[in-house]
């Protein structure tokens, strides 16, 4: 057996970047050179004449897909591909959680258990699941399987979530990962409840075959949108036509980004809707794109979601095929980087960069996607763009709610914007969860803050909680009970923010770590002033929204729970 349980709260990207904590040796590049037939065996993998620096991403996943991880002679091999320097394929590979980078010599576990470490799993029972795992494989090294404690999964309405390989198991526990790693069950091709027919017999398409037809203008198209109040829904809630407006004036050529990233722990809300009805997504993508005129659309989608992208390859084909696609449609894999939620970090990793942020100026901004004017949408943004266009002001503007922890009903709530905790959760999710009393809340995910049951009564949409120290954000929903330890919750989102962040700035990159040692100090030696001191530096002077966002859980402790803490 070779297992070692990984929780990923100790691989800070300041000198040892995640990907480097899972390696099996210490790392002996320096000067090294490509082997002839390490070159051959990647040529074969990624083609003989595969060499576009952008890219890099993308080979890196074909490699380790084929191998299984990413030797360091992978590494060198694909630097003399690109005609790079072995640092710079270095340095990606090891930026993302999603690379197994490896010694040449190393013999890796044949299998590999990633067990969720997000607040939701951890709330139903993870860490326990991952001692049990831990104890079971011992007893049998024959077994050669490993135990890496993974960041969010995108599942946490069913919560605790487990993978072995590729394959995902929700409400996961000891016996039915036992039995999957002795019967191995090949993933089914995932059908979408409403297919490409399916849509279509609905009325789908109806509006783009319109616009592509030329019997509707895009002056005409936006202005609708504007007036149907569509929002962004992946957390900074900017409106959604006016964006479309601004990228549409901007000299071409433009490009579409559609940020499918979404990793934020508690939120699920993307996953829901490309399960249930993509085709809906797919039209709101095309839309943006006949408006913009855009010449290609890159689709970001997180790699914790296979059988998404297995499933919208195939559908994506489908509508080429029946001619409604504007541009070239290109679908690519996240690498397991929570910072690439922020555009401008994704942006760079579509470019085959690491998801460092950008400095920008003002929206919107010629330093797009490779530096072309670009239009940033998120998956449910573009979900109901079709439905706002038609309907325009008479639009109903209700919300998508990620509901997880102590409810009876878990999952993915459709209810008015500005809905309370309390009602969402009496009303919509069957109410709370047996034996337990409700407690706390994060209405916006790890970012959002944890506000008390005292305030389940707020209206929960952009601009009400703020003057709480919270946020929506993505409007995921995390409910909390008298079982649950304040200062357990606040510790799991920290050490997700210090595994989290890229590291490219100070605040940030020092500001998480110190905050997970100060709270594995305990309490008793914790001082309220340090941690306010430094949730307030953090705030000011971080360069992106994860080293803002990333205090509200320590401000929130200390305002809501005093002596939880410090």
């Amino acid at each position: 057996m070779s297992s070692v349980p990984d929780h990923g709260k100790s691989k800070m990207r300041l000198g040892r970047p995640p990907g480097a904590g899972r390696g099996h040796g210490k790392p002996s590049l320096r000067g090294r050179q490509s082997d002839p037939a390490a070159v051959a065996e990647i040529q074969n993998i990624i083609g003989a004449s595969a060499a576009e620096r952008t890219l890099l991403i993308e080979y890196l996943h074909q490699i380790q897909d084929a191998e299984g991880c990413l030797r360091h002679r992978h590494l060198a091999a694909l630097a003399h591909c690109l005609r790079q320097s072995l640092a710079e394929i270095y340095e990606v590979a090891t930026f993302y959680h999603r690379f197994d980078v490896v010694a040449d010599d190393a013999e890796p576990a044949a299998r590999t258990i990633q067990i969720c470490d997000g607040l939701p799993c951890q709330m139903a029972g993870a860490d326990a699941l991952a001692d049990t795992l831990a104890d079971t494989l011992a007893s049998n090294p024959a077994s050669n399987c490993r135990i890496v404690r993974s960041a969010c999964m995108g599942r946490c309405d069913g919560a605790p979530v487990a993978s072995i390989d590729a394959d995902y198991l929700t409400h996961a526990d000891a016996t039915a990962i036992q039995t999957r790693l002795t019967s191995p069950v090949a993933p089914d091709v995932m059908a979408p409840r409403v297919d490409f027919a399916a849509y279509q017999a609905g009325g789908g398409y109806q509006l783009l075959r319109q616009c592509l037809a030329g019997e509707r203008q895009s002056a005409q198209v936006i202005s609708q949108l504007e007036l149907s109040g569509l929002r962004g829904l992946g957390g900074a809630g900017f409106p959604t036509g006016r964006k479309w407006r601004l990228v549409a004036a901007e000299p071409g050529p433009r490009l579409i980004a559609v940020n499918g990233d979404e990793s934020e722990p508690g939120t699920f809300k993307d996953r829901h809707y490309l399960e249930t009805d993509p085709h809906r997504f797919i039209e709101g993508m095309l839309l943006a794109a006949w408006a913009m005129d855009a010449e290609a659309i890159y689709l970001y989608l997180r790699d914790e979601y296979p059988d998404l992208r297995v499933m919208l390859q195939r559908e994506l084909a489908l509508v080429t095929a029946a001619g409604l696609c504007h541009g070239q449609i290109h679908l690519r894999r996240g690498a397991g980087s929570y910072i690439c939620g922020e555009e401008s970090a994704m942006l760079e990793s579509i470019e085959g960069k690491r998801g460092l942020p950008r400095q920008r100026p003002p929206f919107p901004s010629q330093a797009g996607l490779f530096g072309r004017p670009t239009l940033i949408n998120n998956i449910e943004t573009l979900y109901w763009t079709r439905d706002a266009i038609n309907d325009g002001a008479a639009w109903q503007n209700l919300r998508s709610y990620s509901v997880s922890g102590r409810v009876r009903e878990p999952g993915v709530k459709r209810a008015p914007a500005g809905i309370s905790a309390r009602a969402l959760i009496n009303s919509y999710c069957g109410g709370m969860a047996a034996g337990h009393e409700l407690m706390a809340f994060l209405p916006g995910g790890a970012s959002g803050g944890i506000l008390p049951a005292s305030l389940a009564d707020a209206p929960m949409d952009f601009g009400t909680l703020e003057q709480h120290g919270a946020l929506i954000g993505s409007a995921a929903l995390i409910v909390l009970s008298q079982h649950d330890d304040i200062s357990v919750v606040v510790t799991n989102l920290m050490r997700f923010f210090a595994h989290e962040s890229c590291g490219q700035c100070t605040p940030c990159r020092v500001g998480t770590e110190k905050a997970v040692v100060m709270l594995a100090a305990g309490k008793e030696q914790a001082d309220g002033v340090a941690f306010s001191d430094l949730a307030q530096v953090m705030a000011d002077a971080s360069i992106c929204g994860l080293g803002h966002a990333a205090a509200n859980p320590l401000r929130c402790a200390l305002r809501y729970f005093p002596g939880s803490i410090a």
